[in-house]
């Protein structure tokens, strides 16, 4: 298919800044993987020059595959394709010294940085002060701002204390030799900024910048980019103000208008031909959307079909609305031969998957829910492949803290501080220096033997390592180290605590069914499989998401669930004036359904032991109304679509008979 005028004009100006405006389904994967084509073939620009980044692994994987489809091989070769976090681990890694950062740093992940956040939290602190001192941590660092300079900017008490954890947060890392997600950003921010050499030579390294869900970005993501970018402004970012859904996590869409103050001669093109969905459901998404204040005005227009009416269910509770769903997707399937990943259910919390999850099962529908703990996240499959790494590689830091004092062995704060101070001073790992006697005699004597101990244990496993399957290798840790009694002696309540074994079980056999499907090498091969494989495939099941999860997807047949006020609009969103956002969430909602659109409200729900009324989502107001058909309000288009349902559901009866 040839791209239509506005792509073209998009892929073609490269001169200057460029802001592209894609709204949903416009098709802009297509014109900045075209552009990417379009620099190395018509512009000569070496591939090397250019970095195209993106929110996802998964988006980077996939523009990637294109750009290979466009551009032969030898010329795409060198060409960066990444999320902002692994353009800034990539800096780092090259620029570690300007950063104060020693060769071989850890990158700690969510779970780490919590236990430091805990440890130097006020004891006792709850979970609630916990999150929030993190979140503006957190903040802290997404706006690029430096320990000293969040004190200055701190206006409340809870600000302040945060100001005086970020301190003794960065001493930690510093003393570890690590850094924290946001790290991955700020530092090499920070570097850019103030090291006029750096600057140069990136900016050289870096000749065009292509930026996929521009709205996205947070503070420091957006100086990142002028930053490198420079005066001459050589970029293309791409976005669209009403798929902002992540304010919550720093996400600025202001930084759209921004672009404009920053360079004046910023070219804007709007992508408004949508590609994906019937023209009534764009039209429901354009009533919508409109209610939001624009900065750039844009209007979705659409050549595919008209499509069928949207259904709107009134549904007497939750169960009840999971059930209609439940049904309308066995029917739909029956009725269209359709397979079960051409539908989603979307809400607003995971909580509501619950009813939905037992509906479908009674329906006999397979399902997938999308966002639920993955099996290599779960605290301890972490735990145990923590272990293996530190096996495999002495001089992984982040694996040592992690399971040093895990189980309990006696080993504080104050001696991993210490020890860290140390090691830094010796340019040796962690694990490194507890095996070295100029360092124990350093510390107190009771932690230095617990160091030695664990260091010997570690030793002992590493030699095991060389001649023993992965697979076993699990096994004898997990009964070295007493991990299963420390779960035993950790989680009370015994169908969680044997599902925590169970898990424990499976990781071994993964190891097992990598050593019969001939993937088995060394341990770092086999936990470089582990760790990269692709093991959430959904398959053919009925996808449930929230709608953040679902941004960027697109189906055959959607269902919105729990359109109520307070639900969607969420009740925080209203109390606090953010309902634009909210409203946005329902755009991206309307706009993943290619063909059928449901959308269903309960007028009841149970809450804390109470039975509440709800009020329909005050977004349902602002659709068009002769698009939709208000299950109840036409008692003839009723009595037809019960009539249809019926004649499916005897269908599927007598397949199931036959079958």
């Amino acid at each position: 298919m040839s791209m239509n005028p506005q792509q073209r004009a998009a892929v073609e100006y490269c001169d200057g800044p460029l802001l592209v405006l894609a709204g949903a389904g416009s098709g802009k994967t297509r014109v900045i993987t075209e552009k990417i084509a379009y620099l190395i073939r018509r512009r000569n620009l070496s591939a090397s020059k250019i970095a195209a980044i993106t929110f996802t692994n998964k988006a980077a994987r996939e523009m990637r595959e294109r750009v290979g489809r466009l551009v032969s091989g030898s010329a795409a070769e060198g060409l960066t394709v990444c999320t902002f976090h692994a353009l800034g681990l990539k800096f780092l890694q090259l620029e570690h010294a300007r950063a104060n950062l020693r060769r071989g740093f850890s990158v700690l992940d969510a779970d780490d940085t919590q236990s430091i956040v805990k440890e130097l939290a006020p004891k006792n602190a709850k979970p609630d002060v916990l999150f929030a001192l993190q979140s503006l941590l957190s903040r802290a660092k997404n706006e690029g701002l430096t320990p000293d300079e969040a004190a200055a900017r701190a206006a409340s008490p809870r600000e302040r204390e945060a100001a005086e954890i970020y301190a003794a947060y960065q001493r930690r890392l510093a003393a570890f030799n690590a850094v924290d997600f946001d790290d991955l950003i700020r530092l090499p921010l920070g570097v850019l900024e103030t090291d006029a050499e750096a600057r140069t030579a990136w900016r050289e390294r870096l000749r065009y910048l292509l930026v996929d869900e521009y709205q996205d970005t947070n503070s420091a993501q957006y100086r990142l980019v002028k930053t490198l970018a420079g005066e001459r402004g050589l970029f293309t970012a791409v976005g669209d103000d009403d798929q902002s859904i992540y304010a919550w996590r720093g996400a600025n869409p202001e930084n759209l208008a921004e672009l404009a103050k920053d360079y004046p001669q910023l070219k804007v093109v709007k992508l408004e031909q949508n590609y994906r969905c019937g023209r009534r459901i764009l039209r429901a998404a354009n009533a919508v959307i409109a209610h939001n204040a624009h900065v750039f005005e844009k209007k979705l227009w659409s050549q595919e079909a008209e499509g069928p009416p949207i259904r709107v269910l009134e549904c007497r509770d939750d169960e009840h609305e999971a059930e209609c769903v439940a049904g309308s997707i066995a029917h739909l399937a029956e009725k269209h031969k359709a397979p079960w990943h051409e539908f989603a259910v979307l809400y607003r919390g995971n909580h509501q998957s619950r009813a939905l999850e037992k509906a479908l099962r009674m329906a006999r529908v397979p399902y997938h829910v999308t966002g639920g703990t993955a099996f290599l996240d779960r605290a301890e499959v972490k735990d145990l492949l923590a272990y293996l790494r530190l096996i495999n590689n002495p001089d992984d830091d982040a694996a040592f803290l992690r399971v040093v004092n895990l189980p309990r062995r006696d080993i504080g704060a104050t001696t991993l501080e210490k020890l860290g101070e140390l090691a830094g001073a010796r340019h040796v790992s962690l694990l490194r220096a507890a095996q070295s006697d100029a360092v124990l005699g350093q510390l107190a004597a009771r932690s230095a033997s617990s160091l030695v101990g664990f260091a010997g244990l570690i030793g002992e496993l590493a030699a095991r390592a060389e001649r023993m399957a992965a697979a076993d290798l699990v096994e004898e840790l997990i009964r070295r180290v007493g991990y299963a009694e420390h779960v035993a002696a950790q989680i009370k309540e015994p169908a969680l605590r044997e599902r925590r074994l169970e898990n424990l079980k499976e990781l071994a056999e993964w190891f097992r069914a990598m050593q019969k499907d001939g993937a088995a090498g060394d341990l770092a091969a086999q936990l470089a499989l582990l760790s990269h494989g692709d093991r959430d495939d959904p398959g053919n099941a009925a996808r449930l998401m929230t709608l953040h999860s679902a941004k960027g997807l697109e189906f055959r047949f959607v269902f919105l669930v729990g359109l109520e006020d307070g639900t969607l609009p969420h009740e925080g969103s209203l109390a606090e004036g953010r309902v634009e956002e909210e409203r946005r969430l329902m755009y991206v909602g309307i706009t993943r359904a290619k063909e059928q659109l449901s959308m269903s409200y309960a007028k009841r729900k149970r809450r804390f032991g109470e039975i509440l009324a709800n009020e329909p989502s005050r977004f349902l107001k602002e659709l068009p109304g002769e698009d939709l058909h208000w299950s109840g309000r036409d008692a003839e288009q009723d009595a037809a679509h019960r009539q249809e349902l019926a004649s499916s559901h005897i269908a599927r009866l007598a397949n199931l008979l036959a079958d």
